[in-house]
C-alpha cells in the first residue's frame, strides 16, 4: 500500500513538472531561501507556500506548482539520504556480526577436534586399563605407577607476593588469559539465551552458562563509538548497573605494558527484602593486546588467588567475581565490536531456599549485567550519532539521572541500610510488613535529593513500608503492565496527596486508609523517553483530582514521575519493575525524589509450556472501574504456565516526630491494601482465569478476531481492487497473523481490535483500547477531513485522507502520510464498521 502511495505521489509530481513546461534551475539565493522554509516545515501547504513566495522576491518568478515539486524532491532526497546511512549502517554490523559468525565458527570447529581427541584418548585409556587388569603381578603395577609418577612431576606454580605491584601484575595476566578463554574459547559451555535472536536490528548475540561454577553470561555487539569511549562508559559501572551501590577505586598501579591494576570495592543491592546485599572486593586490569583491542577484565581478590585483603561491611556477604570483563576491538570503518563477560558466584547457599533460582539463573545476570551494559552504550551511542530524539526541555543525560535517581531510590528504601541511617520500627504483631524510620538526612540529601529544602521542618524523617510475598503463575511483565495502567485498581487518592505534601509547604493531616478502590481521580500518562528497544520507559503521571479535598490543600492535580522496565514477556530472567516518585509542577533537573513502587522477579526463567503473550484484556475476570460486571474466562483452554516469581514493594513517606506513628499506622495498613489488591490482579491475570483466546504480542485470538481479520481483508479487496498484503493462504488464522503483523497501524472505527502497529501507534493495550475514539486521537483538521469524506466512505465503500496529525493515547503527536478508510461488510454485505490504515506512521 505504501508503494501505491508513492508511486502516486511521484505521478502528481511528474504531471506538475510538465505542468511547468520547462526545466527550472534554481539559483543558490533561491535554494537558500527554499532551505531555510524547509528546516522548518518540510511538508508546507498551499498557503504557506504562496506566502513564501509573495515575502522572497527572489522566488517571484516561480511558478507555485514547481515550488511544491522541489519541496516534494527535497523531502525524497531526504529520505533517500536516511535510508542510504540506515543501510551503510545494517551493512557495518552484518559485516561486524558476519566476522563474529566466522570466528565463532572456528572456535566450534576446534571445540569439535579437541573433543575428538578426548574421545580417542578416553577409547586408549579404557583399552589400556582393561589390560592392565589382566596383570596379576603387584610389582608391575606399582613400578609402572612410580615410572608415571617420575615422568610427570606435579607443576609447581611460581609463588606470588600480593605485596608487591609484580604479584599483582602475575594475577592479573592469568585473570586475563582466563578471561579471554571464556570470551571468545571453550573455557565455559555457553548456550544460546532464550528469546535473543541475532541479527542486523538485534541487540546483539547473547549466551548464557551450562553446568558452570556460578553463573556467567556473555554478549557480543557493534556499537558505533572508539574503544576508549567504550571502555571509558564499561568502567562507570555506577552509571548503567542499577544494582550497584556503590563502586570505590582503592589503589591505582600502572603496568609497564601501557596499561594498568585498580583495587576495587564495590557494593550490589539485594534485589528482595528476603536476602542480604553483597559486596565484592575486585582486582581490575586494562590493557592493549597485540592487535589493537582494549581489554578490560576482573576477578576477586581471594585467599585461594592471592591479593590484599579488601574492606568489609556487616550489611554484606561477600560473593566472587570469576574472570570477567570486557574485550573491545575497533571496527573498520569506526565503531566497536564488544565481547562481555559476567561470572559470579553469589554465596546461594546463603539466602532462603525459596528465593535461590535468583541467585542461580544466569538468565537474570546476563539481563541486569551484561545486556544492561550494552544496552546502556548503545543507547548513549545511539543519543550522540541524533538517531534517538528527546522532546522536552530535559537532556538525554539528566533523563538517564532521572532513571538511576529512581531505581537508586527504590533500592536503597528494600535494602534499607543501617550505614544511610536507616533503623526498624516495632512491628504490630503481624511481621508481613516491614517499617524502617530514616532520620539522619544529611547523607539522604547528598545522595537522593540534591536538596534540603523538602525537609525544612525541625525533627522530619523518612518512613518506608516494605513487603515481599511469592507469586504462583503470573507473568511479572504482565502484573507491571496491568499496576502501570489501572492504578485505580490499588492506589489511594489520599495516600498520594499526603506523599505529594512533601514537596510543598502546607502540612498535610495523616490520611486513612479505605477498603476497596479508593481512586477518585483519573491518571494521564506522559511519556518523557525510551530506551531503543523500550525495556525502560520514563514518564510524568498526572493524576486529575475528581472531588478529593481536604480544606483545600491538595484540590490541585498531582505528579508522578514513573519509570516502568521490563515489560517485554518473552526476556527470560527479565526484572519488571514499577517505580515512582512525586514531583511539583517545575520538573527542575535537581528535583528531590522519594521513590515507591513494585518490583517482580522471576524465579524460573523459562515458562513450562507456551509463552505468556496475554494481553491485559481482563474485562472478563476482573472489576475494572466501578460497575464492570464479572464474567467466567475459557478455563478449558488455558495452557498452564508454571512459573513462580518474588514481588518487592516498598512506599516512603516523610514524616514529623510527633506523627511518626500515625503515618507508621497508615504506611502499614496501606501496604497491606495495596498487597491484597496485587494479590486479587493476579489471580485475575494466572491462566488458571485467563483462556488462550487473547493475546497482546501474538494474535492467539478468539473466533471473532479471525471473523473480523477476514472481513477487514475481504472489504479491502472488494472496494480497492488489490489484497491488503500477500498471504499464503486465505485461511483465517493466516489473515489474522499478516493482519497482525502489517507494517502500517490498523484500527477499526468500534476500537475493538487493533494490530500491533496499530496498538505501538496508540500506545495502549487491548483493554485500554476499548476506551479511545477517533475524536480523541484525530486533531481538528482530520476530523474536518473525515466528516467531509465520510459520504463518499459511505457510497464508493473507502477513500483516501490526506497527510495529518493525531495523537496517541499518551498524548504524543503522530504524523502519518495517508490514511486508508474502507467500509469492513459482514458475511452477508452489510456494513460492520470502518476500518482505517495509517500509512508511515511516526511520532513527531
Amino acid at each position: 500500500m505504501a508503494m501505491i502511495v508513492s508511486g502516486k505521489e511521484a505521478g502528481k509530481g511528474q504531471k506538475l513538472a510538465m505542468d511547468a513546461g520547462k526545466y527550472v534551475r534554481y539559483t543558490p539565493e533561491q535554494v537558500e531561501a527554499l532551505e531555510r522554509v524547509y528546516n522548518e516545515c518540510p511538508k508546507p501547504s498551499s498557503l504557506r507556500r504562496q506566502q513564501l513566495i509573495r515575502e522572497c522576491p527572489i522566488l517571484s518568478n516561480i511558478d507555485p506548482k514547481q515550488v511544491k515539486v522541489w519541496f516534494q524532491n527535497r523531502r525524497c532526497r531526504e529520505k533517500q539520504k536516511k535510508e542510504a546511512c540506515r543501510l551503510q549502517a545494517v551493512n557495518r554490523k552484518l559485516t561486524a556480526m558476519n566476522k563474529l559468525l566466522m570466528e565463532e565458527n572456528d572456535r566450534l570447529q576446534k571445540q569439535v577436534s579437541q573433543l575428538v581427541c578426548e574421545n580417542g584418548y578416553m577409547r586408549q585409556q579404557l583399552h589400556n586399563a582393561s589390560v592392565a587388569t589382566t596383570d596379576t603381578s603387584c610389582e608391575s603395577v606399582v613400578t609402572s605407577g612410580q615410572h608415571h609418577h617420575q615422568q610427570n612431576p606435579t607443576p609447581q606454580c611460581p609463588p606470588k607476593d600480593p605485596n608487591n605491584p609484580a604479584g599483582l601484575l602475575a594475577i592479573a595476566e592469568e585473570t586475563l588469559a582466563e578471561f579471554l578463554s571464556k570470551a571468545t574459547g571453550t573455557a565455559v559451555e555457553w548456550v544460546q539465551m532464550v528469546g535473543m535472536k541475532p541479527g542486523p536490528d538485534s541487540i546483539g548475540i547473547v549466551a548464557v552458562s551450562h553446568n558452570c561454577s556460578g553463573v556467567a553470561a556473555r554478549a557480543c555487539g557493534l556499537v558505533n563509538l572508539e574503544p576508549t569511549k567504550v571502555a571509558e562508559i564499561l568502567k562507570d559501572r555506577l552509571s548503567w548497573y542499577n544494582d550497584c551501590r556503590c563502586l570505590d577505586l582503592l589503589t591505582v598501579i600502572p603496568t609497564g605494558n601501557g596499561g594498568n591494576i585498580e583495587l576495587l570495592y564495590m557494593q550490589t543491592y539485594a534485589p528482595t527484602t528476603l536476602a542480604s546485599a553483597r559486596d565484592f572486593w575486585i582486582l581490575r586490569y586494562t590493557t592493549c593486546l597485540e592487535d589493537g583491542s582494549l581489554v578490560i577484565c576482573e576477578r576477586s581478590l581471594t585467599p585461594s588467588t592471592g591479593g590484599p585483603v579488601g574492606p568489609a561491611a556487616s550489611d554484606f556477604i561477600r560473593a566472587t567475581m570469576l574472570p570477567s570483563g570486557y574485550l573491545i576491538r575497533p571496527c573498520d570503518g569506526g565503531g566497536s565490536m564488544m565481547h562481555i563477560v559476567d561470572h559470579v558466584d553469589l554465596d546461594v547457599w546463603s539466602v532462603p531456599e525459596v528465593i535461590r533460582p535468583l541467585y542461580e539463573s544466569p538468565e537474570i545476570l546476563a539481563q541486569k549485567m551484561t545486556l544492561a551494559a550494552l544496552r546502556h552504550i548503545r543507547q548513549i551511542s545511539q543519543e550522540a550519532s541524533g538517531e534517538i530524539a528527546y522532546v522536552g526541555r530535559h537532556q538525554p543525560a539528566v533523563l538517564r539521572t532521572f532513571i538511576r535517581r529512581l531505581s537508586r531510590g527504590f533500592n536503597d528504601a528494600v535494602n534499607g541500610f543501617a550505614d544511610d541511617g536507616w533503623s526498624l520500627m516495632g512491628s504490630d504483631g503481624v511481621k508481613d510488613v516491614t517499617i524502617a524510620i530514616n532520620s539522619s538526612l544529611n547523607k539522604f540529601h547528598r545522595s537522593h535529593f540534591n536538596s534540603s529544602t523538602v525537609f525544612s521542618g525541625i525533627g522530619c524523617g523518612i518512613l518506608c513500608a516494605k513487603a515481599s510475598m511469592l507469586l504462583q503463575n503470573v507473568p511479572p511483565a504482565l502484573l507491571v503492565c496491568f499496576l502501570r495502567e489501572h492504578r485505580s485498581e490499588w492506589a489511594d487518592f489520599g495516600v498520594d496527596a499526603y506523599s505529594a505534601s512533601s514537596l510543598r509547604a502546607s502540612p498535610y493531616a495523616v490520611p486513612g486508609v479505605r477498603s476497596g478502590s479508593n481512586f477518585v481521580g483519573n491518571q494521564i500518562i506522559l511519556p518523557l523517553a525510551h530506551t531503543t528497544e523500550h525495556e525502560e520507559t520514563l514518564e510524568v503521571v498526572r493524576i486529575v483530582d475528581h472531588g478529593f479535598n481536604q480544606d483545600d490543600v491538595l484540590s490541585r492535580n498531582i505528579h508522578l514521575l514513573q519509570l516502568c522496565r521490563g515489560v517485554d514477556e518473552n526476556a527470560a530472567g527479565a526484572c519488571a519493575q514499577l517505580v515512582f516518585a512525586p514531583i511539583d509542577e517545575s520538573f527542575a533537573d535537581d528535583t528531590p525524589l522519594l521513590t515507591s513502587g513494585f518490583c517482580i522477579i522471576p524465579l524460573d526463567s523459562r515458562p513450562d509450556g507456551p509463552k505468556a503473550t496475554r494481553t491485559l484484556d481482563l474485562a472478563s475476570t476482573l472489576e475494572v472501574g466501578s460497575g464492570a460486571a464479572a464474567h467466567t474466562a475459557n478455563e478449558t483452554t488455558c495452557s498452564a504456565f508454571n512459573s513462580r516469581s518474588v514481588l518487592t514493594v516498598a512506599f516512603q513517606f516523610t514524616y514529623e516526630n510527633h506523627l511518626r506513628e500515625n503515618v507508621a499506622a497508615m504506611a502499614r495498613q496501606y501496604v497491606r491494601s495495596v498487597v491484597t489488591s496485587v494479590q486479587r490482579v493476579a489471580m485475575a491475570i494466572a491462566p488458571s482465569r485467563l483462556g488462550s483466546h487473547v493475546g497482546a504480542k501474538q494474535p492467539l485470538a478468539s473466533p471473532e478476531a479471525h471473523t473480523l481479520a477476514q472481513w477487514i481483508f475481504r472489504s479491502y479487496r472488494f472496494h480497492i481492487g488489490v489484497d491488503l498484503f500477500q498471504a499464503d493462504s486465505q485461511t483465517s488464522e493466516s489473515l489474522l497473523k499478516n493482519l497482525w503483523h502489517h507494517s502500517d497501524a490498523i484500527v477499526p472505527s468500534i476500537f475493538n481490535f487493533a494490530n500491533q502497529a496499530g496498538l505501538d501507534m496508540l500506545e495502549t493495550t487491548r483493554v485500554a483500547l476499548q476506551d479511545i475514539t477517533l475524536e480523541k486521537i484525530l486533531d481538528d483538521s482530520s476530523r474536518k477531513v473525515l466528516y467531509a469524506e465520510f459520504p463518499k466512505i459511505m457510497q464508493q465503500g473507502f477513500a483516501y485522507l490526506p497527510a495529518g496529525i493525531c495523537s496517541s493515547s499518551m498524548g504524543r503527536p503522530i504524523s502519518y502520510e495517508q490514511v486508508v478508510a474502507w467500509k469492513v461488510l459482514n458475511d452477508v454485505d452489510s456494513p460492520h464498521c470502518l476500518a482505517f490504515m495509517f500509512v508511515n506512521w511516526s511520532f513527531v
